[in-house]
């Protein structure tokens, strides 16, 4: 009862309720809430507290920055089911309209930030990612990740030059990698075209909105993308929705590290993950943790987790 009327209590502010919207739409800083919402930060973050303390927001410290996200969603989903059926039956609030283009705002200014690094960067991709150990040992982690099964169906997503599909498309049926930037898209063809790989696709495409089927993919690769994502849950959600009975999703990133100015030089929205992290974003999209991986010996620790989508008796029967 006593969290009920806390979150309750928490919810009765219309300045909290906002909060809680732009929080399921995606996660913010406190100066990103203050600038949707045209309030003090000092204000935005009393009310974050209160938010927090019930349990329904969580705050994530990244280095400097404080990203702030929904609670647990055992709590938050009863609410969300609540608030949608509500909204249903009631016209649209000018606050929420106006929150919305406001959110949009700020979703164009770190896209637009995105881009214009990675148009400055496309020709030197290969060599920022080597911060981490040899690209080589990062790549021989990945062929052993994935040595216990099939490639079938490969999708890269961020592909970036294309490497991985250089190095994984030989094993498998289909190759298919997407990227949003043209540039990447440019370097990308013009390599797998001077290595023998004509039949390999490349699309452009958004990783939160997948220009593919559901179930239309066998292995599922994120290398080095997720710490880029605005959206990271969302990303490897999207990912996951591509993956038939039994498929693979690798993600291969920077452990958490305090790196800051990766941030500000590099375009890092997310300073590396734990594995606790990712691996409740696999709970999430109904992935079991099949591996975890780790290469030390770069100036960043270099992870590898692997989700595999489990075949349960209903589909065995199905297919049969």
């Amino acid at each position: 009862m006593r969290q009920a009327l806390d979150i309750f209590r928490a919810l009765a502010d219309p300045t909290r309720l906002r909060i809680f919207a732009l929080l399921r739409a995606m996660e913010l800083s406190v100066g990103e809430l203050a600038q949707v919402l045209g309030q003090s930060q000092p204000r935005v973050s009393r009310h974050v507290k209160i938010l927090c303390d019930a349990g329904i927001a969580d705050r994530r410290k990244e280095g400097s920055w404080v990203f702030l996200g929904l609670g647990e969603e055992g709590r938050v989903a009863p609410l969300l089911a609540a608030i949608d059926a509500l909204s249903a039956s009631t016209p649209g609030d000018p606050w929420e309209v106006a929150d919305v283009a406001r959110l949009a705002a700020v979703r164009a200014d770190r896209a637009a930030a995105a881009e214009r690094y990675f148009a400055g960067h496309a020709e030197e991709w290969d060599a920022i990612r080597s911060l981490h150990v040899a690209e080589s040992e990062v790549e021989a982690a990945i062929v052993r990740a994935l040595d216990g099964g099939a490639i079938g169906r490969l999708v890269d997503i961020g592909t970036g030059t294309g490497r991985m599909i250089e190095l994984l498309g030989p094993a498998a049926a289909s190759a298919l990698g997407i990227d949003r930037s043209p540039e990447m898209l440019r370097l990308a063809r013009s390599k797998l075209a001077a290595s023998g790989q004509d039949r390999a696709e490349l699309r452009q495409g958004d990783m939160y909105a997948l220009p593919l089927p559901s179930g239309s993919a066998d292995t599922v690769l994120l290398h080095q993308v997720l710490h880029y994502a605005q959206q990271p849950r969302s990303a490897v959600a999207e990912a996951a929705r591509l993956l038939a009975p039994g498929g693979r999703l690798l993600i291969v990133d920077f452990a958490s590290h305090d790196r800051e100015e990766l941030r500000t030089r590099d375009a890092h929205a997310r300073l590396g993950f734990a594995d606790e992290q990712i691996a409740n974003w696999f709970a999430a999209a109904d992935l079991d943790v099949a591996d975890v991986g780790q290469l030390g010996g770069g100036e960043l620790t270099v992870k590898l987790w692997l989700g595999c989508r489990p075949v349960t008796e209903k589909m065995v029967s199905r297919q049969a």
